[in-house]
């Protein structure tokens, strides 16, 4: 398989990085402000709250889903659905928000 060399870009970190440009070769390497790796969103201010914003939707979707398909709404059908569907997206995010950051805190306890 050959590499794609269009498909490379840096991800500049930090307030004073002089964000030289980058090479591969003869071609320069293109710039991004965020990027995706195993899940997790990595800006280049090294904030979270985008993550966590991810995280919320995605668990307000799932929680739409499992209220249009199911017709019962008691607690003892809804709970195990979602600590199996929601909570692991929610446990997910818990290691790389910042608690300090109120309105990070506030959309995640809104999905719950």
């Amino acid at each position: 398989m050959k590499f794609n060399k269009g498909k490379r870009q840096v991800l500049h970190l930090g307030r004073n990085n002089p964000r030289h440009q980058s090479r591969l070769g003869v071609d320069l390497l293109g710039s991004s402000s965020a990027e995706e790796d195993l899940g997790v969103l990595v800006e280049n201010k090294l904030s979270m709250s985008q993550q966590c914003a991810l995280v919320a939707k995605k668990a307000n979707g799932i929680l739409g889903c499992i209220q249009k398909s199911m017709a019962s709404r008691l607690r003892e059908f809804i709970l195990p659905l979602y600590s199996a569907l929601v909570m692991p997206h929610l446990g997910f995010c818990v290691q790389f928000w910042a608690p300090q950051f109120k309105t990070d805190r506030e959309l995640l306890e809104r999905v719950q």
